[in-house]
């Protein structure tokens, strides 16, 4: 799997990391990780440390100075970090079950130059709640993309669903985001940043989640 870099974004979640970093690696422990650490101030740095030790030819950290959020710092990584063809995203409090889903995503994929994304996907509204009428949102906790294409498109945001704009545009355009049942494979445990520390995202973010209530 030399043409897929796994990218696991981490903020103050130390204990979680290790356990998305170890059994990812129990599945798939040649595939490269990189570990984006957004700023923390707590112990994730001596975490990080040492699972780089551990292993030491396939996980690979970049510390950033600050917390840029979740969504710039999967930008970032995308363009900044990457180097091959295909990127999938693995959030911190995940753990590994199983392994096959990188493989049917390469495969994908590289099917058609037209699929862009791969992972398990949601029905959203233009504002990042789920609605049944909405677009087809493959979420950020397990999701792949192939990376040549995602520059054609509007950036990752800081954002409860910040590949939502991107995966708008892109399939506006004729791509394809594919929907795979990513929860047989990975458990989501939903103790992650967001849970600990909230999204962020100030008054724009309760307007929304206000006029989404009202349905405007």
């Amino acid at each position: 799997m030399k043409q897929v870099t796994t990218v696991i974004v981490n903020y103050q979640t130390p204990d979680l990391l290790q356990q998305a970093v170890e059994s990812f690696k129990a599945v798939y422990p040649n595939v490269q990780t990189l570990i984006f650490d957004n700023g923390s101030r707590d112990h994730s740095r001596i975490v990080i440390s040492s699972l780089r030790d551990v292993y030491p030819d396939s996980v690979e950290a970049h510390f950033e100075g600050k917390n840029i959020y979740h969504g710039p710092a999967l930008h970032k990584a995308l363009t900044k970090l990457i180097k091959t063809e295909y990127c999938f995203f693995l959030d911190s409090d995940t753990s590994t079950k199983k392994g096959g889903f990188l493989e049917c995503g390469v495969k994908e994929l590289s099917s058609n130059k037209k699929n862009y994304a791969f992972g398990y996907c949601i029905k959203a509204n233009q504002r990042g709640f789920k609605d049944e009428n909405g677009i087809t949102v493959a979420v950020t906790p397990y999701l792949m993309l192939k990376c040549e294409h995602y520059h054609e498109f509007p950036q990752f945001i800081h954002h409860g669903q910040p590949v939502l704009f991107n995966f708008k545009d892109a399939q506006e355009k004729g791509y394809q985001v594919i929907h795979f049942p990513m929860d047989n494979y990975i458990d989501h445990l939903w103790r992650g940043t967001a849970s600990k520390y909230g999204y962020k995202l100030g008054l724009k973010g309760k307007i929304d989640y206000l006029l989404n209530r009202l349905g405007l």
